[in-house]
C-alpha cells in the first residue's frame, strides 16, 4: 500500500475516485474551489426540462480505519438539508459507495448532543459479521448501482423544479 502523506491527499484522491464513478455513469462534474459549503461538487444532468444540479458532499474512509469502524462516518455536518444536496459516502475497506440524500441524513443518523462535535451527525453503513464488516443490508437502496439508480431518480424528481443558482 502507498505511503499517504496526509488527510488531506486521502480525502482528494478519494474524492477523485467518485468523481470518476459520476463521469463514468454520465454526468457532468463540477469540483469546487473551496469546500466552505460542505460542498465537494455539483453534478449537472439534461432532464426534459432543462439543465439539473445536485450539490455533492464526498465522505471517505481509509483501509487504515479499523474494521469495525468500516463505515463509520461522523461529525458530519449536514447544513440546510435539502432535495439537491447528497452525500456519497466512500469505504475504501469495502470498495463500497452510498449516496444519500441529506434530508435522509438529517431524519436517520444520530445528532450529537454534547462534546465538541454537538450538532453533526453520526451514521453507521455497516455491520459486523464474523468479525468482517460488510456493508448494512438498511441502506441496499443507497449502495453502488442502487444508489445510482436513485440519483436518476431524484434528477427526475426535481426536473420540475427551477435549476440551482450555481
Amino acid at each position: 500500500m502507498a505511503n499517504y502523506r496526509g488527510k488531506k491527499s486521502f480525502g482528494e484522491r478519494q474524492e477523485y475516485i467518485v468523481i470518476a464513478e459520476l463521469l463514468k455513469n454520465g454526468y457532468d462534474v463540477y469540483k469546487t474551489l473551496v469546500d466552505d459549503q460542505g460542498i465537494d461538487c455539483v453534478i449537472r444532468k439534461d432532464t426534459s426540462n432543462g439543465p439539473r444540479y445536485i450539490d455533492l458532499q464526498i465522505k471517505a474512509l481509509s483501509r487504515k480505519t479499523k474494521k469495525q469502524n468500516a463505515g463509520l462516518f461522523a461529525a458530519l455536518e449536514i447544513s440546510n438539508p435539502r432535495e439537491n444536496y447528497l452525500f456519497i459516502f466512500y469505504s475504501e475497506w469495502l470498495d463500497t459507495k452510498w449516496i444519500i440524500p441529506s434530508l435522509y441524513l438529517v431524519e436517520k443518523a444520530s445528532e450529537n448532543k454534547k462534546g465538541k462535535n454537538v450538532g453533526k451527525y453520526t451514521i453507521n453503513l455497516t455491520r459486523m459479521n464474523k468479525k468482517e464488516p460488510i456493508a448494512n443490508e438498511r441502506f441496499d437502496k443507497y449502495k453502488d448501482e442502487n444508489g445510482f439508480k436513485m440519483l436518476d431518480d431524484i434528477f427526475n424528481k426535481i426536473s420540475d423544479c427551477p435549476p440551482s443558482n450555481h
